[in-house]
């Protein structure tokens, strides 16, 4: 059987808009994140899937940005935040290593590696996607956690994404229960700055 997933990042926060890591520590929406959130939702509502459940990230960003998507229940599940940077959390972003250095930089600082990020996003949402009664899920989560869930299901990502993953960026997932696999079939990343002819 094949579902579908729409899973957005949060909208732009206070720690976004001042260049501070964000994982496990939090800040609220900006106005523009807000605007963000707004602008993303069209995009969703146009998709035209009678979504059955929603979940988020336990972070406040995400749960208001889902507040913003629509006024069904949702659940917030731990195993959505964001990756745990460690002694970085809260920090300046430019204290951040290169991109290469990622995969272990983190865990030796007090927070994950990117295995162990990926590996919590998966059994998440796999576990999620696997409830019989699941058929159109929606989820709001991270930049990191989503970016690094999407690459793992598709590497070559070039052709659906130039660069980074936006605040209130989309991924539309369709999940094979039988495979338990997650195949990225569509993006949607606006970076949204409050012009509305964007």
């Amino acid at each position: 059987m094949k579902k579908t997933m729409v899973a957005m990042r949060h909208g732009q926060t206070v720690f976004n808009e001042r260049k501070r890591v964000q994982g496990w520590t939090d800040s609220p929406l900006t106005q523009l994140g807000i605007e963000q959130a707004r602008y993303s939702k069209k995009y969703i509502d146009s998709l035209g899937l009678d979504f059955d459940h929603a979940y988020c990230s336990t972070s406040e960003r995400c749960c208001d940005t889902m507040e913003i998507l629509t006024d069904m229940p949702y659940t917030r599940k731990k195993g959505l935040k964001e990756w745990n940077f460690g002694i970085l959390d809260g920090e300046p972003e430019y204290l951040n290593p290169p991109l290469a250095e990622y995969d272990e930089f983190f865990s030796t600082h007090g927070g994950e590696s990117r295995a162990q990020l990926v590996k919590r996003m998966n059994d998440t949402l796999t576990e999620i996607m696997d409830q019989p009664d699941h058929q159109n899920v929606l989820v709001v989560s991270h930049g990191g956690s989503l970016r690094n869930f999407e690459r793992y299901w598709c590497p070559d990502d070039s052709a659906f994404i130039k660069g980074r993953l936006y605040n209130c960026a989309v991924l539309v997932f369709e999940y094979d229960t039988e495979n338990k696999t997650f195949e990225l079939k569509e993006v949607f990343n606006p970076n949204y700055t409050g012009d509305s002819k964007k």
